[in-house]
C-alpha cells in the first residue's frame, strides 16, 4: 500500500477522508448503567475531546470538553435539570451546547460550545458527529431491540488503530492459526488440553450486500453441505465497524470505535436468549483490562476474543501497511479497504455512504431485510439468504 493510502486509511480526525466518512454513522459512546453511576464522563471520539453527561431531568448530552468562559474542562461539570453546569463560574449548557444560565453575565446567554446528537438504544448511548443536515436514523439492529435477550456489555480499551481491528473481521483464515494453533499453545502453557483442531481453509468467499458483506468459509474435511451456514450463509460485517457473531443462543455485536488514530474502544454487546418465562436480568457492563501499562498481557490469551485483541495490539499503534504483503487469503481485507475508500469518496461528493438508514419503515435492517426494495441489490441477496434472516427474525439464529 502506498504511504498516502496508508495515511488516508488510518487517520480519523476532523477533515480527514476516513474521519468524515465515520462521522456519517452513529457510534456508541457510553452505556446507560455507567451514566447512572457517574453522570459526567470525559470521552475521546474520532480525535475530538468531548463530555458525555446525563442531566437531572434524565436527558443525555454530548458537548465539547471546554467551557466557553474560561476553558475549564466540563468533565468537572455538575448535572442540573436543564443541562451541565461548569464547576468554575456556573455557566450551564443544555444538550445542544447552548448556555442556559450564565451567573453575573446575562449578555452571555445563548453562547454555544460544540454539541452532538445522542440517542439511547439497547442500553448503549450512540452519538452522531456528522453534519446535522445529513443525520441518518440510528439503525435498530435486532440484537439491540429484541426483548428475549439478556445482555452484557464488555468494553475494551485498545492502544491501536481501529482499522487493524476490523481487518481481523475480514480475515477468516486467521482462525486456524491464531485461534487454533496459538490458542492451543496458550492452553499447553497452562497445562490444559487443546481446545481446537486447526483445520485448513479450503475456500473463503465474500458477498457484498446493502449493510456490508457476508464472509463464508469451507474447511478441510467438510463438504459444502456439511459446512452448513458457515459456507452457505456466513456471518456479516456491518459497515463500517461492526462484526455480528455468535450462535443462535448467544448473538453478539462487536463494535470497534476509533477514539483517535492510535486508540480504539470495542463495545462487545453479548447476549443470551432468555428461557421462556424466565425473569429478565439487568444489563451488566464490565471493563476487563487486557494489557498492563508496559504492554504485558494481563489476561490469559486462551479465549478467542483475547487472541483477537492480542493480534490487533501486536501490530503496533498503527500497523504500517506500506510494509504489508497481502496475499490471496487476504482478499477480504482488500475488499474491506476498497469499500472504505469508496465510501469515503462518496461522502466527499456529498452522497450518503452505504448502510445509511433514512426510511423509518425500513429501520429494522436485520429483522425486515426480506422485504423487497425497488432499485436495491437486495433482491438477489434475498434469494440466497432470505431464510437466514427469517431465522434471525424468529430468534433461531443471529
Amino acid at each position: 500500500m502506498l504511504k498516502e493510502e496508508h495515511e488516508r486509511l488510518a487517520q480519523v480526525g476532523p477533515g480527514t477522508p476516513m474521519g468524515e466518512m465515520l462521522r456519517r454513522y452513529w457510534q456508541p459512546v457510553g452505556t446507560v448503567p455507567e451514566l447512572e453511576t457517574e453522570p459526567v464522563q470525559p470521552i475521546r471520539l474520532l480525535g475530538e475531546d468531548l463530555v458525555l453527561f446525563k442531566s437531572e431531568r434524565g436527558e443525555f448530552g454530548l458537548i465539547g470538553s471546554r467551557c466557553a468562559h474560561r476553558g475549564i474542562s466540563m468533565a468537572y461539570g455538575i448535572p442540573q435539570e436543564n443541562g451541565l453546569r461548569c464547576a468554575y463560574h456556573g455557566w450551564t449548557y443544555d444538550t445542544e451546547g447552548r448556555t442556559v444560565d450564565t451567573p453575573f453575565e446575562p449578555t452571555c446567554l445563548h453562547m454555544k460550545i460544540p454539541a452532538y446528537p445522542v440517542e439511547e438504544l439497547g442500553g448503549l448511548i450512540f452519538a452522531y458527529l456528522g453534519p446535522i443536515e445529513t443525520k441518518p436514523l440510528l439503525p435498530r439492529w435486532d440484537v439491540l431491540v429484541r426483548e428475549d435477550l439478556d445482555r452484557v456489555i464488555e468494553i475494551h480499551e485498545l492502544p491501536c488503530n481501529w482499522v487493524q481491528c476490523m481487518d481481523n473481521a475480514a480475515d477468516p483464515v486467521h482462525f486456524e492459526h491464531l485461534h487454533a494453533v496459538f490458542g492451543n499453545y496458550q492452553l499447553k502453557k497452562l497445562a490444559r488440553p487443546p481446545a481446537m483442531f486447526p483445520a485448513r481453509h479450503l475456500k473463503i468467499e465474500f458477498d457484498v450486500f446493502d449493510w456490508g458483506f457476508m464472509k463464508r468459509r469451507l474447511l478441510e474435511g467438510q463438504t459444502e453441505e456439511e459446512a452448513g451456514d458457515e459456507w452457505r450463509v456466513g456471518h456479516p460485517l456491518l459497515f463500517p465497524n461492526i462484526l455480528a457473531v455468535g450462535g443462535s443462543h448467544a448473538p453478539t455485536l462487536q463494535m470497534r470505535i476509533a477514539r483517535d488514530d492510535t486508540h480504539t474502544v470495542q463495545f462487545a454487546y453479548r447476549t443470551t436468549v432468555r428461557k421462556p418465562g424466565a425473569e429478565a436480568r439487568p444489563l451488566v457492563v464490565i471493563r476487563p483490562k487486557l494489557f498492563a501499562e508496559d504492554g504485558a498481557l494481563l489476561e490469559p490469551a486462551d479465549c478467542v476474543p483475547n487472541q483477537d485483541m492480542v493480534a490487533w495490539v501486536a501490530q503496533g499503534p498503527i500497523s504500517d501497511r506500506t510494509m504489508e504483503h497481502l496475499a490471496s487469503s487476504d482478499k477480504g481485507v482488500r475488499l474491506y479497504h476498497d469499500m472504505l475508500f469508496e465510501q469515503a469518496e462518496r461522502v466527499a461528493r456529498g452522497e450518503d455512504p452505504m448502510a445509511t438508514v433514512r426510511d423509518p419503515e425500513e429501520n429494522f435492517p436485520m429483522l425486515d431485510i426480506k422485504r423487497e426494495r425497488s432499485g436495491s441489490s437486495m433482491k438477489q441477496f434475498q434469494s440466497r439468504y432470505g431464510n437466514y434472516f427469517e431465522q434471525i427474525a424468529t430468534g433461531q439464529k443471529s
